[in-house]
């Protein structure tokens, strides 16, 4: 896939991230609101812990992109999507799926029937890009609060929406 910005044409490369790219994590999540910051040891943690279930996407070396994910300890065939981060240059060329289905693809998500993320009720986005995921892995999505704006975030944070799509075969990752 080649990104276009202006006349210059670019390639997008995506890979398992490794510890080095926390810092770099950190940096980009940061240029990315109304993503929620984690401590930079949490963006080590994603990129070394997690990388199995992670995508890092670079153009030109540059970190340009990074989902983290891990699959749930108690549902090994869930993979919770923790967080989506595309840089303002190359959005609108649908990096944002394409990362998820690269990790959707490996083979340590081959037991992956459902995924599952948390989505704030005004992140457009977010909800596009996993709404638009569901109808091309041909499955259905269901809602739920997660984490309730008073109850879990005491008012100081959108409560959070559980989406989970799924069940899907995993021959549907490939489209």
């Amino acid at each position: 896939m080649r990104a276009q910005q202006g006349s210059v044409s670019k390639k997008v490369l995506l890979r398992e991230p490794v510890s080095e790219d926390g810092a770099a994590v950190h940096r980009l999540i940061s240029r990315c609101p109304p993503l929620d910051e984690n401590s930079l040891y949490c963006n080590l943690l994603q990129a070394s812990h997690f990388a199995s279930t992670s995508v890092a996407a670079e153009v030109d070396r540059e970190l340009v992109g990074f989902v983290s994910g891990y699959l749930i300890p108690q549902r090994p065939d869930t993979l919770f999507v923790w967080q989506v981060a595309v840089a303002e240059e190359v959005r609108g060329l649908g990096l944002a799926g394409r990362m998820v289905r690269e990790i959707l693809g490996r083979p340590g998500c081959g037991q992956v029937r459902h995924l599952e993320t948390t989505i704030t009720p005004d992140n457009a986005a977010s909800w596009a890009l996993f709404r638009g995921l569901a109808r091309k892995l041909g499955s259905t999505c269901t809602e739920a609060v997660m984490f309730d704006r008073e109850r879990h975030f005491f008012g100081l944070h959108d409560s959070e929406i559980l989406l989970r799509i799924g069940p899907f075969s995993p021959g549907a990752v490939a489209g």
